[in-house]
């Protein structure tokens, strides 16, 4: 082959990851960008707050629930056939979402976009094996990729207040569209094919199992936070379900010998670390981004587009610690990198505790950049130490472990953190005399519904209530930040004692293994072409 023919080869592979961190990107956007357009579908189609809290976090439950079926099955039929059928499936989600007349519509459009999202997400990290077969060059993309998926979380506040200051908040879905024909377009043409050359019976059990148990431990913990754990029969029968399920589906998959996931690849110290250390910071990157979007309009008085710039160190940090996460790593070891980037996620969170209605900017900048730069070399290295865990013919499978630890986290993000800031703005909103049952009880419901009643009220009334409910509100903030820095200090000491040498097993070198270099349970199969 001549040097030419190399070169060409060489673009057309770098022209191809282009593809996929568009599409990782469109995902990642379409998880977040919804976040400034909260006020607005409030004042819109006026949703409870529970409905509230299912029209953000939807997507994600479906999502989370469906990755490993669609991981499995992008293997079985062609990782390139899945994407596209997915991002036409995509696209037709978005237009419902944009034109939904109601919150339940909105709520359904949102759990289809999920189903569509399912299909393309492990798609484009597997792709990329096929890509990129030898391991430095594949470190080096899946850096670009992992930049793509978190810059894409943090961007998508930026996109909906630029959009939300010309258009109404169904314009944050018609964005999908250009960017999905282009898609499907340089998709078709770019991408190569691949799967399991021997991908084994589609299980469907297997796919029930794993759906019903991930929808209903992350529902039961949903409501647990938001109403209690034993306040409605519904929450512990739905937890209990859940596990049984899940437990019934790791049982399953044991068993088979072409299992819908190969459990056993949490034998794998630095598997698991990588899952538990992507859930955690997705926990607190979509907390963060759910209810920093609020406080910054609602609270500070902010536009859109104001809170979006605003939110823009997150997003840069994003980018920079993807791309710096492969020398990152070479140079002090996976261990290091990853327990010091949870670290620095969890010093950035708990600055949000300190927060108040006139915190200077500073406050605010910092905590974006350090949650930004963290999530961005987390989800990097989680997502490579994971693909390299994996034998090559699994490569779909193994991706959606890790594309569901991010769904599920932002999923949990929302739930957990949005939850407890509702619990806690409640019960420390104090309504003011003069104010009526029913403005009262819409106060109590969300910030949103009681700057909405206010603005319904007599003058000292009404901004005595909005008096109230911001510091409320604040307070929840404060609360859920705080705990939600405890979450990834926890997950820091996890990650560092996961990914300890043994003694008389592994070097140091092999156990902190830099992005795409294969540890000792994983050498000799771990890079092996994809058929």
């Amino acid at each position: 082959m001549t040097g030419t023919h190399v070169q060409a080869r060489a673009q057309h592979r770098w022209a191809g990851l282009g593809v996929l961190v568009l599409a990782v990107t469109l995902v990642a956007v379409d998880a977040t960008v919804l976040s400034l357009a909260i006020p607005s579908i409030s004042e819109t189609l006026r949703p409870s707050g529970t409905q509230l809290l299912w029209i953000g976090d939807a997507y994600s439950f479906v999502l989370a629930g469906l990755l490993v079926s669609m991981g499995a099955l992008s293997d079985r039929i062609g990782r390139k056939r899945l994407l596209l059928l997915g991002s036409t499936a995509f696209g037709a989600a978005s237009v419902l979402a944009a034109y939904a007349p109601g919150p339940g519509w909105l709520i359904l459009a949102r759990a289809l976009l999920g189903v569509a999202g399912a299909t393309i997400m492990p798609s484009t990290l597997s792709l990329i094996r096929a890509l990129f077969p030898d391991a430095r060059e594949r470190a080096t993309a899946i850096g670009i990729w992992g930049a793509g998926a978190t810059a894409g979380a943090a961007l998508g506040p930026l996109v909906g207040g630029l959009l939300l200051e010309h258009f109404w908040w169904g314009s944050v879905f018609l964005l999908n569209l250009p960017v999905l024909a282009l898609l499907l377009v340089l998709g078709a043409w770019l991408l190569p094919e691949s799967r399991n050359p021997r991908p084994g019976r589609w299980d469907t059990p297997s796919v029930v199992l794993s759906m019903a148990g991930v929808i209903g431990v992350v529902y039961a913990v949903k409501e647990a936070a938001a109403h209690g754990p034993f306040a409605e029969p519904a929450v512990p029968a739905a937890f209990l379900a859940g596990a049984t399920a899940l437990t019934l589906f790791v049982r399953r998959q044991l068993r088979l010998e072409s299992p819908l996931l190969d459990v056993r690849l949490f034998a794998d110290r630095r598997f698991t670390a990588a899952v538990v250390g992507s859930l955690t910071s997705l926990i607190g990157l979509s907390g963060v981004v759910f209810f920093m979007s609020q406080y910054l309009q609602l609270v500070r008085g902010m536009s859109p587009l104001e809170a979006g710039v605003a939110e823009m160190p997150a997003f840069v940090g994003a980018v920079v610690g993807g791309l710096l996460t492969a020398w990152l790593a070479r140079r002090t070891g996976a261990r290091f990198t990853l327990t010091a980037a949870l670290l620095a996620m969890g010093a950035g969170i708990a600055l949000l505790g300190l927060l108040h209605r006139d915190s200077t900017y500073l406050l605010l900048g910092a905590a974006f950049l350090a949650v930004g730069t963290a999530e961005g070399v987390v989800y990097t290295l989680a997502s490579d130490l994971v693909l390299g865990a994996a034998p090559a013919e699994k490569a779909g499978a193994a991706s959606a472990v890790s594309e569901t630890a991010y769904e599920l986290g932002t999923a949990l993000g929302i739930a957990l953190v949005g939850s407890v800031v509702t619990a806690i703005y409640a019960g420390a909103l104090s309504v003011p005399a003069g104010v009526g049952a029913s403005a009262a009880s819409q106060a109590r419901e969300s910030i949103g519904g009681a700057l909405q009643s206010a603005a319904s009220l007599p003058g000292p009334v009404g901004a005595r209530l909005v008096d109230d409910a911001r510091l409320a509100f604040l307070h929840g903030v404060n609360v859920a930040a705080w705990l939600a820095a405890a979450l990834l200090l926890a997950s820091a000491g996890l990650a560092w004692w996961l990914l300890r040498d043994r003694p008389g097993t592994a070097t140091a070198p092999h156990t902190a293994a830099a992005p795409g270099t294969a540890g000792p349970a994983t050498a000799g199969r771990a890079h092996q072409p994809v058929g």
